[in-house]
C-alpha cells in the first residue's frame, strides 16, 4: 500500500498542538538541566519555565482566527481552544512566579515542580483542543496525575501527603465514572469524534437510554473535577493540604480545563439533550453556589475559605452553562480567565503572609495587615473584592453576565438565586477585610519579603482583575468570538 507522506503529514498538522510540544520539550529540558545543572536556588528553572509559557501562549495566540484540525480531527485549533489556552498560561506562569520563594521557605524546593507545572498545563490544553473523548481523556489524565504529583510535593509535611493522596483516590474514582460513561456514549453511537456523536444523536428521535447514562456519567467525573456539590468533598482538604502555589493553580487552571472539555462535549455533541441536562445542571448549580458560600462562612483557616469560595464560583458558572445561550457561555470564559487573577492573586498574598509550616494560616493572622502593610492589604482588599462581585472589577462583570444569560434563557429565580449568594459570600470576604483594617495588629510581619517575581505576579493579577472591569468590551468580544465555533 502506497503512503501519501505529505497527505500524511497534513493529516496530522502539528501546528494544531503548537503550544503543547513547546511546553512539553521545554518541561522535559528542564528535568535534565536539573540533572546536570545541580544549584540549591531553583529561581532559574523558574524563568526557564515562564520562557516557555511565554511562547506556547504566543503561539497560541498567533492561531486565532484560523480554526484547523489536527491527526485527522482529533484535535483543533480554534478561537475556543486558543481563549483557554491563554488562560492555562497566565494561571502556570502566575502559579511559577510564586512558587520559588514559598518553596524555597518551605525546605522543599525540588527542581521537578516545574516540569510537572508545564506538564500539567499540557493536559489541561489538550482538554480544551480536544474533538475526540479519547484526547480529552488523555489530556485529563495528563493533567490529574501531574497535580497528584504537585499535591504531595512537601514530603516532609504531613497535610501534604494527605493532599495528594485524597486527591489521587478521588481523582482516580471520578475518572473510572468519566471513561465509562464515554464507553456508553461510544456503545450508544459508534463513535468517539464529538461532531460524530452529535450527528448520530440528533438523529435519534427519543435519546437512546444507554447515551443518556453516558452523558451523565460523563458529567458526573466533570463534576469531581470542577467541584460540583454534591462532588466536592476532597477540595477543602486537599487545597488546604498542598503547597499554596500549587492550590492557586489548582483552583483555577485544571477548573477552566474541565469546564472547557465539558462546555464542548455537551453543547456540540448533546444539543439535542439539552433539556434533559440543562434542568439538571440548574440544581447543581443552585446546590454548588449555595453549600460552598454556605460552608465558607464557617471557616477560619484562609485556605479552607478560598476553597469553599471556589467551589461556590464553579456553581455561579454554571448559571451560564445552563443557560447554554451565547451570553452565558461567553460569561463562562471571561469568569474562567478573570477567575485565574483574582484567585491566584489572593492566594500570592496568602503565600507572603504565611510563615514557614503555614503556621498562620487562619483569617485572624491577617489582623493589622492594613496598618503594617498596606500596600499588601489594599492589593488584597480588590482581589477580596472581585470575589464577591463588587464594581469595578472583573468578577463583577463576569457575574453580570453570567446572571445575564440565565434571564435571557428565562432561568429568572436561577439569576436571583445567583445574585443572592453573591450578596452572601460578602460576609466571609469582608470579614478578612476587618481583621485587616479593623482589628489591631499582633504581628509585625517582619517575615514578609517582596521578591521581583512575586511582585510581578501581584501586578499582573491586580492589573487583570481591575482592567476588565473598568473596560471589559475587548474582552467580552474575544469570548464571544471563541463561543461561536461551539454554539
Amino acid at each position: 500500500m502506497e503512503i501519501n507522506v505529505a497527505q500524511l503529514f497534513q493529516t496530522i498538522n502539528l501546528a494544531t498542538i503548537m503550544p503543547e510540544i513547546i511546553l512539553s520539550v521545554v518541561g522535559m529540558a528542564l528535568l535534565l538541566v536539573n540533572v546536570f545543572v545541580p544549584s540549591k536556588s531553583k529561581g532559574y528553572l523558574a524563568w526557564l519555565s515562564l520562557a516557555g509559557l511565554v511562547a506556547a501562549g504566543y503561539t497560541a495566540a498567533c492561531g486565532w482566527g484560523q480554526n484547523v484540525d489536527g491527526f485527522s480531527g482529533s484535535v483543533v485549533l480554534d478561537n475556543f481552544a486558543i481563549f483557554f489556552k491563554l488562560i492555562f498560561v497566565i494561571a502556570a506562569g502566575l502559579a511559577v512566579l510564586i512558587s520559588d520563594q514559598y518553596m524555597e521557605r518551605e525546605g522543599c524546593n525540588q527542581g521537578e515542580l516545574y516540569p510537572m507545572v508545564l506538564f500539567t498545563t499540557v493536559g489541561m490544553m489538550l482538554m480544551a483542543s480536544g474533538t475526540d473523548m479519547m484526547t480529552i481523556f488523555l489530556g485529563l489524565e495528563l493533567m490529574s496525575i501531574s497535580l497528584y504529583v504537585l499535591a504531595g510535593f512537601n514530603r516532609a509535611n504531613v497535610k501534604s501527603n494527605e493532599s495528594g493522596l485524597k486527591y489521587f483516590l478521588l481523582g482516580a474514582f471520578s475518572t473510572g465514572f468519566l471513561l465509562y460513561g464515554m464507553a456508553l456514549v461510544y456503545g450508544a453511537t459508534g463513535y468517539t469524534r464529538i461532531a460524530k456523536i452529535a450527528a448520530v444523536a440528533s438523529q435519534m428521535g427519543q435519546p437512546d437510554i444507554l447515551l443518556l447514562i453516558g452523558a451523565l456519567l460523563i458529567l458526573t467525573g466533570f463534576a469531581f473535577k470542577i467541584a460540583i456539590v454534591p462532588f466536592h468533598m476532597w477540595t477543602p482538604d486537599v487545597y488546604e493540604g498542598a503547597p499554596t502555589p500549587v492550590t492557586a493553580l489548582m483552583s483555577a487552571g485544571p477548573k477552566a480545563a474541565a469546564f472547557a472539555a465539558f462546555l464542548r462535549m455537551f453543547l456540540v455533541a448533546f444539543p439535542s439533550m439539552k433539556a434533559d441536562w440543562s434542568d439538571l445542571l440548574w440544581i447543581l448549580a443552585v446546590l454548588t453556589m449555595t453549600v460552598g458560600n454556605i460552608t465558607a462562612l464557617r471557616q477560619d483557616n484562609i485556605k479552607r475559605m478560598l476553597a469553599y469560595s471556589s467551589i461556590a464560583h464553579a456553581g455561579y458558572a454554571l448559571v451560564g452553562f445552563a443557560a447554554a445561550n451565547t451570553t452565558g457561555t461567553s460569561g463562562i470564559l471571561f469568569y474562567m480567565l478573570s477567575y485565574a487573577f483574582m484567585n491566584i492573586g489572593a492566594f500570592a498574598i496568602v503565600v507572603l503572609v504565611a510563615k514557614q509550616g503555614e503556621t498562620n494560616g487562619n483569617v485572624q493572622d491577617f489582623a493589622g495587615l492594613g496598618h503594617k502593610r498596606p500596600a499588601l492589604a489594599a492589593i488584597m482588599t480588590l482581589f477580596l473584592f472581585s470575589l464577591a462581585g463588587i464594581p469595578p472589577t472583573a468578577g463583577f462583570i463576569g457575574k453580570f453576565y453570567l446572571f445575564s444569560g440565565a434571564v435571557e434563557a428565562g432561568y429568572i429565580w436561577l439569576a436571583v438565586i445567583g445574585v443572592l449568594n453573591s450578596a452572601a459570600s460578602a460576609y466571609y470576604y469582608l470579614r478578612v477585610m476587618v481583621y485587616m483594617y479593623m482589628k489591631p495588629a499582633e504581628e509585625e510581619f517582619g517575615w514578609v519579603s517582596l521578591t521581583a517575581p512575586v511582585s510581578l505576579a501581584l501586578l499582573v493579577s491586580f492589573l487583570g482583575t481591575l482592567i476588565p472591569g473598568v473596560v471589559p468590551s475587548y474582552l467580552l468580544q474575544l469570548a464571544q468570538a471563541a463561543v461561536k465555533v461551539i454554539s
